[in-house]
């Protein structure tokens, strides 16, 4: 099967397509290289021993979308990461967000529904949840106003998805996953974000080996036990192999209904000052940090129950908070020596 992964050479992505090489799927990428380099090629080559085929372009140019599936048009599956994800950006500046998250999704819906059949696998986010009511969150739980243009962008892509497959042949699954960190064993790809970092495990690894003067936590007074943000944090890999066995259950015709939802994450919370006390653990290096306000946007918690994916889909997490940590504390070693 040809698989088509839009933003492959991005932090998930390039996971995702190790894993998926790993299997034996024939993997095109798509990327227009706006968060991620070419390198990214290389680490997935030396991991499975063969290269993808990859395609620069952006998919909110909906003549390059066209052209590719013509080129392409042996693809059946499309795992589809390609989007802007930062919360805080989002709220300076919603209508990057609201084009490039939005019609690149609809602009590949607009190519699979010609086919007779197609498999497509969506990068969704536990924000769509907002400040869910009862943790763990289940997807049962009611998806709420969103707090920022980035969760409402899942929120309407969603429903997008859903709206489609009623009346195409398009099968999809939507993975709403938590807090993806860590990097591959191997340190041959990881999560490197371009300019300042909008997530906190990169900035925590970038102030541990200096690059950063000190890390901002933006909150003490949260009602939770330490008062900093609680959120799932979940191994990079595991997410990974998470969206090749939601294609396998597509390709399969294992799934009961023409849109299934599943949350991904390891059904524990952990606070930021749990995330710098872990990454101190294994790195054996203090972390300077400071405390900020509260950042709009921002929810108090976050945490998965993940019974549905282990049950339905097969899949849990085996990697914990201190290996996902020690394993982007190897990689920002490497990328920095």
């Amino acid at each position: 099967m040809k698989v088509l992964v839009t933003g492959g050479l991005g932090f998930i992505g390039s996971h995702t397509v190790v894993e998926l090489q790993n299997e034996g799927f024939e993997v095109v990428i798509i990327d227009n290289l706006s968060n991620s380099t070419e390198d990214v090629l290389k680490g997935i080559t030396n991991i499975t021993g063969k290269t993808p085929l990859f395609e620069k372009l952006d998919l909110r140019e909906k003549s390059a979308v066209q052209d590719f599936f013509k080129k392409h048009n042996d693809v059946t599956g499309v795992i589809h990461f390609a989007a802007s994800k930062a919360v805080g950006e989002s709220v300076e500046n919603p209508l990057l967000y609201y084009e490039n998250n939005i019609s690149s999704l609809v602009y590949l819906l607009q190519e699979l529904q010609q086919k007779p059949e197609a498999s497509f696998i969506f990068s969704s986010s536990c924000t769509v949840y907002g400040q869910a009511e009862k943790m763990p969150i289940t997807e049962d739980a009611p998806v709420q106003t969103a707090m920022s243009p980035y969760g409402n962008t899942k929120q309407i892509g969603e429903e997008i998805i859903i709206d489609t497959a009623k009346v195409t042949n398009i099968s999809a699954i939507l993975l709403r996953y938590f807090n993806p960190v860590g990097a591959h064993a191997t340190t041959e790809i990881g999560e490197l974000p371009i300019g300042v970092p909008q997530n906190l495990v990169p900035f925590i690894t970038q102030t541990g080996v200096g690059l950063r003067k000190e890390l901002s936590v933006f909150g003490d007074d949260y009602p939770t036990p330490d008062g900093t943000a609680v959120r799932d944090y979940i191994h990079v890999v595991d997410l990974a192999k998470a969206h090749v066995i939601a294609l396998q259950r597509l390709f399969n015709k294992k799934n009961v209904q023409k849109v299934e939802t599943f949350n991904l994450g390891t059904g524990t919370g952990s606070s930021v000052l749990e995330v710098i006390h872990s990454f101190e653990k294994v790195s054996d290096k203090k972390l300077p940090y400071k405390i900020m306000p509260r950042r709009e946007g921002d929810i108090t918690e976050a945490y998965a129950n993940t019974d549905k994916a282990n049950d339905v889909l097969g899949w849990k997490a085996q990697l914990s908070l201190d290996e996902a940590m020690a394993s982007a504390w190897k990689w920002e070693q490497k990328v920095r020596s």
